[in-house]
């Protein structure tokens, strides 16, 4: 039985019936509401107001019950609550917070009293040591493969234009605090004031060499020392300007949710096509979109799936300039 006809009790109700591996069949729904009020039509019948719920359940023998009234209803609930302990069916509450946009949901307790995860890092405990242990491996084990490379680049950047072989930038990190980011110097200029232009196609600040270096993402290597530092991570949300984040912040719904985790040299957004610049509000709301995916999904296999993919993506996108 599902008490509650709403929206999150039709959507608990259509998990059940399209996993049938759970052994679970919604019998009907029980809600003071009419039919004709509830709107869509729900999976199952409704058999009656909330207050015929108990006397059902003990003359049907009912074995589970799911309550999915909205927590405005507390009064409701524990009146019902009240008159099921003469039962034995088991009870289970869905509060609506569940029909928000969570991430990584999932119940915890503090000092035997259960709380709700609603938006966590999905980097917490054994994740997080698993997280920080593959970053070292990583970036140890690329960087002793590329450093060659990089000696060649640091002395291609001062041979092209003068001016300094790294770029030291202001981005966010983790829980939104500041980190400076290293980059080979790819421009002509060193930005990193409050106002910060994204780099276009055919940008005159951007030197010959520079391009060169941002077609291949090779102005990015120096980052793998951040990631040994603990600043970054060799996958995550892209980090932005501090200047372009105080922007998209006030543009894009749950932008700074992004920054729960370590940024990344590369990302889940990257390898899906949005990568390099983003000259519209909505390719920029795309890659959040893909950010905040990574961060509900995470993986260690994933990790190593968006690596494998950037070489292929790079290789073959001309997206970054």
């Amino acid at each position: 039985m599902i008490a509650g006809a709403c929206e999150l009790g039709r959507a608990l109700a259509e998990r059940i019936h399209d996993n049938p591996l759970l052994g679970l069949r919604v019998d009907a729904f029980f809600d003071d509401r009419h039919q004709d009020r509830i709107g869509e039509s729900t999976p199952a019948e409704i058999l009656g107001p909330l207050d015929a719920l108990a006397p059902y359940v003990k003359s049907h023998h009912v074995d589970l019950i799911y309550i999915t009234l909205p927590m405005a209803s507390q009064p409701r609930i524990l009146k019902m609550l009240d008159e099921l302990q003469d039962t034995t069916a088991s009870i289970y509450f869905a509060p609506d917070i569940f029909l928000y946009d969570l991430i990584q949901a999932r119940m915890d307790t503090i000092g035997g009293m259960p709380v709700v995860s609603v938006c966590e890092t999905p980097f917490s405990g054994f994740n997080g040591l698993i997280k920080r242990a593959s970053d070292i491996v990583l970036a140890s084990g690329i960087l002793a493969l590329i450093l060659p490379l990089m000696l060649a680049i640091a002395l291609g950047v001062k041979m092209s234009s003068p001016g300094p072989v790294l770029f030291r930038q202001r981005r966010y990190g983790l829980d939104g605090r500041e980190i400076v980011v290293y980059k080979f110097r790819s421009m002509r200029v060193s930005e990193d004031g409050g106002v910060i232009r994204q780099a276009t196609r055919d940008d005159p600040r951007v030197t010959p060499f520079g391009a060169f270096l941002r077609r291949y993402s090779l102005d990015e290597l120096p980052q793998f020392i951040n990631v040994l530092q603990g600043r970054m991570s060799v996958v995550g949300p892209r980090p932005h300007a501090v200047a372009h984040n105080e922007m998209y912040r006030k543009l894009i719904k749950g932008y700074m949710i992004r920054h729960k985790v370590k940024p990344g040299i590369t990302g889940w957004a990257q390898v899906n096509g949005f990568r390099g610049e983003t000259e519209t509000l909505d390719k920029m709301k795309d890659r959040i979109t893909h950010d905040l995916a990574y961060l509900r999904n995470w993986s260690l296999q994933l990790d190593l799936w968006i690596v494998l993919k950037t070489v292929l993506v790079v290789l073959r996108d001309d997206k970054a300039f």
